[in-house]
């Protein structure tokens, strides 16, 4: 083993225990280990800088602009409520919600899908009385199992199209890759209907269990004459670095004030609604004029205005947020909402407000102003999970615009299908032909646009080239043909795959597939076999992500509003996996072996 074989071992097992550890944005971790490989000189500055022009990235980019569109038309909303049906049966509803969601899922982006979807989801189990957790999970599952149906369908499958053009290989097809997945997408299906739906949990939504809690939400405080900051702000009261205590609202005869500012003005008679640790509301005894009221009266629906309401968001992998505590990210400010609690785990966390530290995955109850649409539909901090009819964060587009970018993504998607246009010029093509036709503007397309996950994947490429260049992908190549020799070419097929999805639940589905792509060719060539067979194994099993919540971003969207534990994804999501894989493995071996 040569010193640049070790180095980019080593640095590639730091990034990945980096990753898992999530010590910082996915995006960030995987760059830093690009510029240690440049500032080596194990890659050149060219090489370092190619996945930034890749066909597969710049495709990746153009399909965010068209989810985006896709998802403001309204379309997939109301063709939900008419799939969904009237709930005579639980599992007929579900099964004709599930297989066109995976049709779907294969010509969009899955995760704006699932964004789209789960709070309609949630807003129908609450009327007809079923339990959200019997369905999110299954909304997951079925758009990562329509993803990789098609070229298209995620952007892991674009990755590893890019991939192969770049090594000058023959890049996928439209459905290459729907010889192999399409058996296993069609017996997921059939199992999260059948098996997997006895197995899922029967959760109580978060919505009603605040409700049934809200004494321990709230806390009332009323404001006397002689309160010595009566007409005084927030700040100049002291009310606003309270221990273990945050001022949510203020009710004020028939008005109500929130979220609450610090140059909000006290008045007598006010009454002040904090949340947080009820037993720390004794520190405010000490401040004369101020009367704590036991068992108050005030729910969270009655803080509600023409303005603001109750909303819950599910902080995203790439949030800015993450690893702050709440009082450091200026939440109130920044998006025109008080928080009201934390939901982790399905557990309320009992602490003060302000010193929560948020993880990927934290559902939080807000309480919000009349900004907060407009802020929070520029923001990817966050997932809301509120229906959205409700409160809508965006106005929708008009009917003859909506069926315009539907009707014409499906003719490049036909002409994509007859190899008319390869999938960048045809992507490019419809984002110009938004443009023109004033779908989207161009600050709309820039929003939607993900440039997190560009970096990621941009970067990714340059880890890929130097385990390939480095011949470190051939030296774990060689590696994982001696432990699967016993069991021949079946076992290797097994064994990459098993790699695979144990990386996607590590680390990032993205990351996953270019750290096995190069592992993947080159146990190709060494078995003698096509690599096509063992890099469209990878390219699945990159995106079959079922095991746990934070592996793949639609599983952690639903993650909050289902009510779920991680041993949730672990007990539906096992059996998935071995039929997924299984069943990928056979095709690959009848097809090319």
């Amino acid at each position: 083993m040569t010193w640049e074989m070790g180095f980019v071992l080593l640095v590639v097992l730091v990034m990945m225990i980096c990753l898992f550890k999530e010590v910082a944005r996915p995006d960030i971790i995987v760059f830093v280990a690009l510029i240690a490989f440049l500032a080596v000189g194990i890659i050149t500055p060219e090489e370092a800088i190619s996945g930034f022009s890749n066909e597969g990235m710049l495709t990746v980019a153009m399909l965010f602009v068209i989810a985006g569109v896709i998802q403001k038309s309204g379309l997939v909303e109301r063709s939900v409520a008419a799939l969904l049906g009237k709930g005579k049966s639980e599992r007929r509803s579900l099964f004709r919600f599930l297989v066109p969601i995976s049709g779907a899922s294969a010509f969009l982006n899955n995760t704006p899908i699932v964004v789209t979807l789960t709070p309609i989801v949630r807003e129908w189990c609450a009327d007809h009385n079923i339990s959200p957790s019997k369905f999110l999970i299954p909304l997951s599952y079925a758009s990562i199992l329509g993803g990789i149906l098609t070229l298209m369908g995620t952007s892991t499958n674009l990755v590893v199209h890019g991939l192969l053009l770049e090594r000058g290989m023959e890049g996928y097809s439209l459905f290459t890759l729907a010889q192999v997945s399409l058996p296993a997408s069609l017996i997921g299906l059939i199992y999260l209907v059948t098996v997997g739906y006895r197995i899922l949990p029967d959760y109580k939504p978060l919505n009603k269990r605040s409700g049934d809690e809200r004494k321990q939400y709230l806390m009332e405080v009323v404001v006397e004459n002689h309160f010595p900051a009566v007409n005084r702000t927030v700040e100049e009261a002291g009310l606003r670095n309270l221990e273990g205590v945050y001022l949510l609202a203020i009710a004020r005869s028939k008005d109500k004030v929130c979220p609450v500012k610090n140059s909000t003005t006290i008045k007598a008679g006010d009454r002040l609604i904090f949340t947080g640790i009820i037993s720390k509301i004794a520190e405010l005894q000490d401040k004369k004029g101020l009367t704590i009221k036991t068992g108050t009266d005030v729910s969270l629906e009655q803080l509600e205005n023409g303005h603001g309401r109750l909303v819950e968001v599910v902080v995203s992998h790439q949030s800015s947020l993450l690893h702050r505590k709440i009082k450091e990210t200026q939440f109130r400010a920044t998006f025109d909402a008080g928080v009201v609690a934390v939901h982790r785990n399905n557990e309320r966390i009992e602490s003060k407000i302000g010193d929560i530290e948020l993880r990927a995955g934290d559902t939080l109850l807000l309480l919000t102003g009349a900004d907060f649409q407009e802020r929070a539909a520029q923001s990817k901090d966050f997932y809301v999970v509120t229906p959205l009819k409700k409160h809508p964060l965006l106005n929708k587009m008009s009917s003859w615009k909506a069926w315009t970018a539907l009707l014409s993504l499906v003719g490049m998607i036909g002409l994509v299908t007859m190899n008319a246009l390869s999938m960048f010029t045809a992507m490019s093509i419809l984002v110009v032909f938004y443009l023109l036709c004033k779908i989207v503007t161009p600050d709309e397309a820039k929003q939607n646009v993900q440039f997190h996950v560009l970096l990621l994947i941009a970067s990714a490429f340059g880890i890929g080239q130097a385990l390939f260049k480095t011949g470190a992908a051939e030296w774990v190549a060689g590696g994982l043909i001696r432990l699967s020799d016993p069991f021949g070419i079946f076992g290797a097929l097994v064994l990459l795959y098993v790699l695979t999805a144990l990386f996607t639940e590590m680390i990032t589905n993205n990351a996953a597939a270019v750290l096995m792509f190069p592992i993947a060719v080159e146990a190709a060539n060494r078995l003698g076999v096509e690599p096509m067979a063992f890099v469209i194994l990878v390219t699945i099993g990159a995106s079959a992500s079922f095991l746990s919540p934070i592996g793949y971003q639609t599983n952690l969207i639903v993650y909050g509003p289902g009510g779920y534990r991680f041993k949730d994804y672990l007990k539906v999501g096992l059996p998935l996996s071995f039929l997924v894989m299984a069943s990928t493995i056979w095709m690959v071996d009848w097809i090319w072996i």
